[in-house]
């Protein structure tokens, strides 16, 4: 069992990276990528041929698009989630646990900041995409955060890993 103070620590610093990562990636996509996918300039960037590519898309919804026009409840979910974060972070007793959820912190907050200071107004702003796999929504470094934390509370969670640090008993 790790202190709770360190866990906080390793949880903020987590949500941070994550947070500076992806405004970082985003504000290039939009200075890069826009103008060449928007104004029918060169196009998508092949990074692995055509496996891996940079574009730019905006997504009004969630995941894979679902609930296109509704950005205004996301930004409430995502508020509310932060929240329960914060409070449950009171908990921590595992780094691998403050990692989780660090990275999902800083995933939400990441999508979030778009949604608050994108157009068209607060709260209701596009998500900035741009990493393309063939078949598969495009996305962005938050979600990446998003996905790798779920994977690995249910890792911890098939493990018997508690968020206070100690092994679940039987």
């Amino acid at each position: 069992m790790t202190s709770r103070r360190t866990c906080i620590i390793v949880l903020a610093a987590v949500a941070a990276c994550v947070v500076i990562l992806d405004r970082l990636t985003k504000a290039w996509a939009v200075e890069v990528m826009m103008p060449r996918v928007q104004a029918g300039g060169e196009g998508p960037i092949n990074v692995i041929g055509t496996f891996v590519r940079f574009t730019y898309t905006e997504n009004t919804g969630a995941a894979f698009s679902l609930g296109t026009g509704f950005t205004w409840i996301f930004s409430i979910i995502a508020i509310v989630v932060a929240v329960i974060i914060i409070r449950t972070s009171r908990q921590l007793g595992s780094i691998a646990w403050a990692v989780a959820f660090g990275g999902l912190l800083g995933g939400l907050l990441g999508n979030l900041l778009d949604r608050i200071t994108r157009p068209p107004s607060p709260g209701m702003g596009s998500v900035v995409d741009f990493i393309a796999f063939p078949n598969f929504p495009v996305f962005n470094v938050a979600d990446m955060a998003i996905v790798g934390s779920a994977a690995l509370m249910v890792f911890l969670s098939i493990r018997g890993i508690e968020i206070k640090g100690r092994a679940a008993t039987a």
